[in-house]
């Protein structure tokens, strides 16, 4: 397991003791997980039992229902690879291996903005406090039906919710079959909880080809990648791959690369240390930030209820 899949394996399995035991914001501001504020975990909805036959939200291996609008002959014939391999021929268009974009992908902005993965989590109730701008936090499926509160906080806040699948899997390794699935319960779980169908969508470790992107506009969504990237998942590492300030003189970097800062970095709200380069950085750029739909002047949601 690489350093990056570590941290997600982490972020997926938060225990109680890294968080304090007590209720309340503990010193770093963090709300842990034992906490009533939290640990609400989001119903399994009479609507998804009926359309399912199940009774309750699956674990990281979601299973796939079939879906009438899926046209299976309209997905690209991409062959399945695995994390840390590349295609041979790069007409697959894969952006983590040839940071390749195709035309409907939004991958940049006009004004420098940040972009969360991972959450929602116990730490993200700290970030949204200290933002004073509203941004766009793509969320798991997984972490949304278990922190429910803290979805709904965000959307409350008026910050734009995407998908970043059920389980955090690297999209190219599954079968047809399987990425349905891992779009399809972030969607229910998006719906059943913030009551919005999702319009955008980031892969996990930027893992997308053309097979992705034709069963991920079946379901109308657009893909989402970045500019930049703070690799703040870093400082989770043991030991930490990163420091704070690589990250901040990075940013500084990148706001002075041309005369009107543009661009969208890669952030993460899944653990405190990264929370808290988060609200540095907002710090670093300012208010003057957009949510991804204002980067292109697209629609937040394809609908809300």
């Amino acid at each position: 397991m690489n350093q990056k899949a570590q941290y997600i394996f982490s972020v997926l399995t938060l225990m109680a003791s890294a968080f304090g035991e007590s209720s309340g914001e503990n010193s770093d501001g963090v709300v842990p997980l034992d906490s009533p504020e939290i640990f609400k975990t989001q119903p399994f909805p009479d609507w998804l039992h009926a359309f399912t036959g199940l009774n309750a939200w699956p674990d990281e291996n979601p299973p796939y229902i079939p879906l009438e609008f899926i046209d299976f002959e309209n997905i690209v014939s991409d062959p399945r690879r695995e994390f840390g391999t590349c295609p041979p021929d790069r007409s697959t268009c894969s952006f983590d291996c040839y940071k390749c974009i195709s035309y409907d992908d939004a991958y940049t902005c006009p004004k420098l903005s940040q972009t969360f993965d991972d959450g929602p989590s116990p730490s993200t109730p700290k970030l949204l406090k200290a933002l004073t701008h509203n941004t766009t936090f793509f969320t798991v499926g997984l972490n949304v039906v278990k922190y429910p509160e803290v979805y709904q906080q965000i959307q409350q806040k008026g910050h734009l919710l995407g998908l970043h699948t059920w389980s955090h899997k690297f999209l190219p390794s599954l079968s047809n079959e399987e990425i349905i699935a891992q779009f399809q319960w972030s969607i229910w779980a998006m719906n059943a909880t913030g009551s919005h169908l999702p319009k955008w969508y980031r892969p996990p470790y930027g893992g997308i080809d053309n097979r992705v992107r034709s069963i991920a506009r079946q379901f109308g969504m657009q893909a989402v990648l970045w500019d930049y990237d703070s690799f703040d998942w870093k400082l989770e590492s043991v030991p930490p791959q990163r420091t704070e300030s690589e990250i901040y003189s990075d940013v500084q970097k990148w706001r002075h690369k041309t005369w009107s800062p543009a661009g969208l970095i890669l952030e993460h709200d899944g653990m405190p240390k990264t929370v808290n380069a988060g609200i540095e950085i907002s710090k670093i750029i300012g208010p003057d930030q957009l949510t991804v739909a204002q980067c292109v002047g697209g629609i937040d949601y394809i609908r809300t209820f």
